[in-house]
């Protein structure tokens, strides 16, 4: 144990949350945009996509209720914010900008929410709180790009709605090692459970075997 961990062990974080009785999944900003390294990707990012394609395919088998966001800002940048002020270059992603389409391997399948959004949070100003409460889901498990960033916003909203929530820890990407890293550590920390797929994968089985 590092003495960064022994510090929050002696002050009681990193307590688990758990699963509950209806998982949900949300897929995160994984647009061609996000997938190119040219644009506004790279890192670890494309092998979380990889993985996710695992974890997608688990969930719609298990009939979790899905939800997936993407940035998308009007052509002509009437809904700029201080988010694309800071990141200029996230005004390209419009509606027909095919950077900010979704990756052809994480395509959204009928009956699965696509949230838009113009901040780094999936549930800030979006219709996604309420959705999830209308399918009755009480744990996220979160997937999605940037680890430091849109996903990290999301989870500690997921948490401040109410929701358990289980950070997919393969299944998440960020264009630098570091801000990757740290995010992981800290949501683990604070507000989720921070675990790979395949421990994901044996917590739903064994929480359906219990009934």
């Amino acid at each position: 144990m590092s003495a960064d961990e022994d510090v929050y062990r002696r002050q009681g974080f990193g307590a688990s949350v758990g699963m509950g009785a209806r998982p949900g999944l949300l897929v995160i900003d994984f647009t061609n945009g996000f997938a190119d390294p040219a644009g506004f990707g790279g890192g670890n990012i494309a092998a979380a996509i990889a993985r996710t394609q695992t974890l997608l395919a688990f969930a719609r088998a298990r009939r979790w209720p899905v939800a997936h966001s993407r940035i998308v800002f009007q052509g002509d940048g009437a809904d700029a914010n201080p988010f694309s002020r800071k990141i200029p270059g996230m005004l390209i992603l419009t509606e027909d900008n095919p950077a900010s389409h979704f990756v052809p391997a994480l395509q959204p399948a009928a009956g699965e929410l696509v949230v838009r959004k113009t901040v780094p949070s999936a549930f800030f100003g979006t219709a996604l709180a309420p959705w999830l409460m209308q399918c009755g889901v009480d744990t996220l498990v979160v997937a999605g790009c940037t680890t430091s960033g849109c996903v990290r916003a999301s989870v500690v909203d997921a948490m401040s709605a109410g929701l358990r929530v289980i950070v997919a820890a393969d299944c998440v990407g960020d264009r630098a090692t570091g801000p990757h890293e740290a995010s992981l550590f800290d949501m683990q920390q604070k507000y989720a459970d921070v675990m790979p797929f395949e421990a994901i994968r044996q917590l739903a089985e064994a929480r359906s075997a219990e009934g």
